[in-house]
């Protein structure tokens, strides 16, 4: 075989390879909750003064969530309204109107039940109810902002294992990604942002009071479209105010990772090619 087809060959295989890195490495986790949006699936565009997140709304696993989160959106009882409550490294919570944590409403007029599922849990960038105890969900809701689980809870998480309902998917998903795994089973998951963790970043590392966790400039959320993802047009997810040194989007990292191992693997390839020429 000529050298030319040799380099051809070897060319093919490592694009054939890259490519398929990049396809599994996309979806990072079997876990449906961590998928990138299939085309024409409903997503939500949370516009802030902080930037843009664009978030998956699970309507099969948490139905009454979804709907209630949808019809305020589209609604527009969410405009104008502010994150009340930021911790940094925990969450950030938004969607009361009286901007306290005390207010807000369902789309019913009263609260309604929570919604858990197996394999939908608070990782980072989970979009969660908030409540103020089991059933009492009503307008507000939290993002997940917490980057690392701590060995010992993970570990406790690996010891009661599956049985328990902590999968070895999800314990290392929440190994991974970090997330508040204690919060499982006490709020309704039902959305993840898939874009603009870097917003999230940003919004949690503002001043806040002390006591009350209220940031001490108004985080505002100027509307909520609810669209087809692949139809949303080109809506910027970059931080208005950037986090030095974060990058957090999920569906961003492993795919550099993948593609990084291959080339390298190539390079690899090709200087045992060069070599094998003497």
């Amino acid at each position: 075989m000529s050298r030319r087809l040799n380099l051809k060959v070897m060319l093919i295989t490592i694009f054939t390879l890259l490519t398929l890195s990049i396809n599994v490495m996309a979806e990072g986790f079997s876990l449906e909750q961590l998928e990138y949006p299939e085309e024409g699936e409903v997503i939500a565009i949370m516009k802030t003064n902080h930037g843009n997140m664009k978030i998956r709304l699970f309507e099969e696993i948490a139905p009454k969530a979804v709907e209630n989160f949808k019809t305020h959106s589209e609604n527009g009882y969410y405009d104008g309204l502010i994150f009340h409550r930021v911790i940094k490294d925990f969450m950030i919570q938004g969607g009361d109107p009286q901007g306290t944590g005390a207010g807000g409403e369902s789309i019913w007029g009263e609260p309604f039940e929570d919604e858990f599922h197996e394999n939908y849990r608070n990782f980072k960038g989970a979009l969660s109810m908030a409540n103020a105890g089991s059933g009492t969900n009503g307008s507000q809701f939290f993002i997940v902002e917490k980057s690392e689980v701590e060995d010992e809870l993970l570990s406790d998480m690996e010891e009661i294992g599956e049985e328990a309902g902590f999968s070895e998917e999800v314990i290392q998903a929440y190994k991974a990604l970090g997330g508040t795994p204690w919060l499982d089973g006490m709020h309704t998951v039902f959305g993840q942002v898939f874009d603009g963790m870097e917003v999230v970043e940003s919004i949690s590392n503002v001043q806040v009071s002390q006591g009350d966790d209220k940031p001490k400039d108004d985080i505002i959320i100027n509307s909520i479209d609810i669209v087809k993802f692949g139809e949303e047009g080109d809506i910027s997810t970059e931080p208005i105010i950037p986090v030095e040194g974060k990058n957090t989007s999920m569906d961003k990292k492993p795919i550099i990772l993948g593609v990084g191992i291959v080339v390298l693997l190539g390079l690899i390839v090709l200087s045992g090619k060069i070599k094998n020429k003497k």
